[in-house]
């Protein structure tokens, strides 16, 4: 319990401070909602055959649009000693940082998944699927943008190109705009290695529409994503931890 609280600290301290920011804003919000517009106005598909791909973006984008900056620009004012001076563990601080773009990415990704609900799709949907689908696409992506922030640097810009070189590539073969059976063989083959792919996956079998991959795997794939990732995460950071105070 003494941990949860401390972990719960972070996350708090990390709302106040970085979230409902411009650039979160506008990064996390805005530009995902353009960029979907900007594919979707123009052609010819149902919007209910869109919904699954919106949800998705708005969870990949507002989960991970914090984390990668966040050790940066505490390692640049000089709080991360202050953090790591308490009684608090490496995995607790990391934890509270994930913990607050889960809620964050949960929060936010409500909306359009409560939108597609009520006003879009007419398949009453998998409300359980879709609960799970919600939560532990939510906690990947957060951990994801953890393992952006793992360099040894206090230039948060460094890590958010780095952040934004991965993620604007991959929503481009996941499923988002094109369904997987549409793909190309080289298509298909990334899609596998994308953990969007089988947030979008997933995110169709809940709103009923027919999918690639089985519902199973695609959670299954989630739940292997948010583990690998927390443990490479938290390996990159134990290493790095000690250049990233002397800087």
């Amino acid at each position: 319990m003494s941990a949860f609280l401390r972990t719960w600290a972070v996350a708090k301290k990390d709302m106040r401070v970085y979230y409902l920011k411009g650039p979160v804003i506008i990064f996390g919000l805005l530009f995902p909602g353009f960029l979907f517009l900007a594919f979707a106005i123009g052609r010819d598909l149902p919007a209910e055959s869109l919904a699954p791909g919106l949800i998705a973006m708005a969870l990949f984008f507002t989960s991970s649009a914090v984390t990668p900056a966040v050790l940066p620009f505490e390692t640049r004012t000089r709080t991360l000693e202050r953090l790591l001076a308490a009684p608090l563990s490496l995995g607790m601080l990391l934890g509270g940082d994930v913990l607050a773009a889960f809620l964050f990415g949960l929060f936010v990704s409500l909306i359009p998944a409560l939108v597609s609900i009520l006003f879009i799709t007419s398949t009453p949907p998998r409300l359980g699927l879709l609960a799970v689908t919600l939560l532990l696409s939510a906690l990947t992506y957060a951990i994801l943008g953890m393992l952006f922030s793992s360099p040894p640097t206090d230039n948060p810009s460094s890590v958010m190109t780095i952040s934004n070189l991965v993620r604007l590539p991959t929503i481009f073969f996941s499923g988002v705009f094109v369904p997987i059976s549409h793909m190309p063989a080289w298509g298909k083959a990334l899609a596998a290695f994308s953990p969007l792919t089988y947030t979008t996956e997933a995110l169709r079998a809940a709103l009923g529409q027919e999918t690639y991959f089985p519902v199973s795997l695609s959670l299954l794939m989630l739940c292997l994503f948010a583990a690998g990732l927390w443990a490479v995460s938290m390996a990159l950071h134990r290493r790095n931890m000690s250049r990233r105070l002397w800087m």
